[in-house]
């Protein structure tokens, strides 16, 4: 009897993607072969804590994504430290840095983003400077900042932001300075910007907006304003870019990120992707985009790993979201802002939903988030709000909104 072939599959990543991948192979196939490449030498971490490390509120045990044991549990050949080059579609090779290759029968490129560092005058002349998406950035940091250290950090977004709190653990002086006329401008509204501007500012992180830096001197800053801000050490945290550049040289069609299909697979025969480097779809515009947030990562790299592995599950739920805080207060935000806003403000919490077409659309929840899941739940699965109790669900998101039926199929019952 004929031996069936055991398939090679090859991973490029070690994140969030990578790591749902892992596990949607090992959910459909438990023989194939698992090789992952990746630039970093580190065991696969998660990202959003690095900012946790500087603030001393975790440790880099505590950070990693998945246990000691994952690679070998999963049966996974993990070439820590390598970069993957190239890729050849027709002989079916990953190139590395080193000269070697490694043959793969299923692909997936998980390959993330990279920080996007602006053309600024007299930038190369600054000493000491990072940007702040990797472990090794947050242990630079820790290691060159004190006390005395005046820190510069160009962007006001959530990367900016969340390493302005880390390092306040360690220095007060920290001064933010964003183009844009609010503080994370990608996800907050004007109201929502200004509450949480004023919650960084009184927590000693001074926000300049509406400016941007022109030039350096050196240690000194000059801005559009004509204002100028001395510093020991600069953070550039102005946006990230996708990294499509394997797809892209190897032939596979590229937009801003990797363009797929609902099983994310790109154009390239028996090669995938997921992460901060591929498109989705929103369902909420019905838009290709990338949507770089680490849940969307993981179920789009699970997706590639189960079809991979012959399986069958559609990524077909990807929204826009986010959950963060910053000293305390906490924010959430889902989907798009395209509708009729219902908006509620008070001391200390904001709340906007944005409805468009009888569905959720979208929500802006700053200060009290509890039970927000359901909402991301109502845009996420197009629940037409004809069918909950959406008074009852606008005041105090709560499953007793749902009829019994749904209620019922909610908390793991059988479809009615």
């Amino acid at each position: 009897m004929k031996r069936k072939k055991v398939t090679r599959y090859v991973i490029i990543g070690n994140s969030a993607a990578a790591v749902g991948c892992v596990e949607g192979i090992r959910l459909a196939d438990s023989k194939g072969s698992i090789t992952l490449i990746a630039s970093e030498p580190h065991h696969t971490y998660s990202r959003p804590l690095i900012s946790y490390l500087l603030y001393g509120k975790t440790d880099e045990q505590r950070m990693k994504y998945r246990p000691d044991d994952f690679y070998m549990k999963n049966g996974v050949t993990a070439l820590l430290g390598k970069t993957a080059v190239g890729i050849d579609p027709k002989s079916k090779k990953v190139l590395l840095d080193d000269g070697q290759t490694v043959e793969y029968d299923k692909l997936l490129v998980a390959t993330g983003s990279s920080p996007f560092v602006p053309s600024i005058e007299g930038l190369d002349q600054v000493e000491q400077k990072t940007s702040f998406m990797t472990l090794d950035d947050a242990r630079w940091l820790e290691h060159m900042v004190d006390a005395d250290t005046r820190v510069l950090i160009l962007g006001a977004g959530l990367i900016g932001l969340k390493c302005a709190e880390g390092l306040s653990a360690t220095t007060a002086q920290i001064t933010v300075v964003d183009l844009a006329d609010r503080v994370l401008p990608s996800i907050l509204d004007q109201a929502g910007g200004a509450m949480m501007k004023e919650h960084l500012e009184r927590n000693q992180i001074p926000c300049i907006l509406s400016d941007s830096v022109v030039k350096f001197e050196q240690n000194r800053a000059v801005l559009k304003s004509g204002r100028a801000i001395p510093f020991d050490v600069l953070v550039t945290a102005v946006g990230v870019r996708p990294n499509i550049q394997l797809v892209q040289q190897a032939g596979g069609e590229v937009r801003r990120g990797i363009v797929t299909d609902r099983v994310c697979r790109t154009s390239l025969p028996d090669v995938y992707a997921a992460g901060d480097c591929a498109e989705s779809l929103d369902v909420t515009t019905g838009q290709e985009k990338v949507l770089a947030l680490l849940p969307n990562a993981y179920m789009q790299g699970e997706c590639a790993g189960i079809h991979m592995a012959g399986g069958e599950k559609p990524y077909d739920k990807a929204i826009p979201m986010n959950a963060i805080g910053f000293f305390g207060l906490h924010l959430l935000t889902a989907g798009s802002y395209d509708g009729d806003e219902l908006v509620e403000q008070g001391e200390g919490f904001y709340k906007k939903l944005i409805v468009k077409d009888g569905m959720l659309n979208g929500f802006i929840l700053i200060g009290n988030v509890k039970r927000a899941g359901i909402y991301t739940a109502l845009i996420r699965n197009r629940t037409p709000l004809s069918e909950v109790d959406f008074a009852l669900l606008k005041d105090h998101p709560q499953l007793m909104a749902y009829s019994k039926a749904k209620r019922k199929e909610l908390l793991g019952g059988v479809r009615a």
